[in-house]
């Protein structure tokens, strides 16, 4: 039999460029990490492109484990700070953020920097929520989706609107008061906080991924990146029904990804998947909820596999 041979490895990718993109009026950092130099002539990745959204409360840096290997494997890796995250813009005096502002957002991303390359749409979360928005919007556009625990946020039902509506001018209002009052005494606080909010996380991954959601504020003190408004309630209730006929209109092959029983599972979470026309599944055990810093490299595996199939 004789011997197999192989083209040369690619290169290691190189650190990511920041890019500065108008999206809907918005100044957004996109980070982009360049295809690896050297690929296989076979690499079907090559050409590609595949833009992450991030989740709540996080940014586009963090997916700073997965991209080098996704752009090793010859996709361009786009990672943008969605609005009022990282170093994107956030709104104006009056303006909020809702659902489909940040999919207005990613349409004009993508006609901007991705068309007409062959696009693989990865959404965490948050992210996976506008990824299946987008993708049902614009179907047209998404050769292959990837969903990261990104199946929306519980259920409403119709009579909290009122309510929900009444807790958000509270919450804003009480953001206001507090505009100055958001600094936080050092890194080693922010840590506490990080930890509090993702208990399952490892300490040393946590610790890591700080540095890229906080800022240096005076006197030694650091705040966080994010838009205080993000921690408000938004009026607009979630309607899972409403997501279901988006989530009917994709025709892109669709990866959903599970972290296991500690990942976030809402209680209807077998119907809004049944609701994709073309879905498979894989779980990443122990990786829980926020499986880009816990298990990059079997998710980017992961990834890279549903790329192929079909390929």
């Amino acid at each position: 039999m004789p011997e197999a041979t192989f083209p040369p490895a690619p290169r290691a990718p190189s650190a990511p460029r920041v890019l500065h993109v108008v999206a809907n009026g918005l100044d957004h950092r996109v980070l982009e990490w360049a295809p690896a130099e050297n690929l296989g002539t076979a690499d079907i990745a090559a050409g590609a492109t595949a833009l992450l959204l991030h989740g709540f409360m996080d940014g586009g840096a963090t997916w700073d484990l997965v991209a080098p290997s996704l752009a090793a494997a010859g996709f361009r890796v786009l990672a943008p700070d969605l609005r009022g995250y990282g170093e994107t813009a956030r709104v104006g005096s009056g303006g909020y953020y809702h659902f489909l502002d940040y999919v207005f957002d990613v349409a004009d991303l993508v006609d901007d920097v991705v068309v007409p390359a062959p696009l693989f749409l990865v959404g965490h979360s948050m992210g996976g929520t506008v990824s299946t928005l987008y993708a049902g919007t614009f179907p047209e556009r998404v050769t292959k989706l990837a969903l990261l625990e990104g199946l929306g946020p519980p259920d409403n039902s119709w009579e909290v609107g009122p309510i929900r509506t009444r807790t958000w001018i509270d919450d804003v209002r009480a953001a206001r008061r507090k505009a100055g009052e958001r600094a936080m005494a050092s890194p080693a606080d922010a840590l506490r906080r990080l930890r509090a909010n993702h208990p399952g996380v490892d300490a040393q991954v946590l610790e890591d991924r700080l540095r890229h959601l906080i800022r240096e504020a005076p006197e030694g003190k650091v705040t966080w990146k994010h838009d205080p408004l993000h921690r408000t309630t938004s009026p607009m209730p979630f309607f899972a029904k409403t997501f279901i006929e988006f989530a009917k209109k994709i025709t892109a092959p669709t990866l959903f990804v599970d972290g296991g029983p500690l990942g976030y599972h809402p209680p209807d979470e077998e119907e809004r998947l049944a609701a994709i026309p073309n879905v498979t599944r894989a779980t990443l055990e122990g990786a829980g909820h926020m499986m880009h810093w816990t298990r990059p490299g079997p998710l980017a595996d992961a990834l890279l596999a549903h790329w192929r199939a079909g390929k």
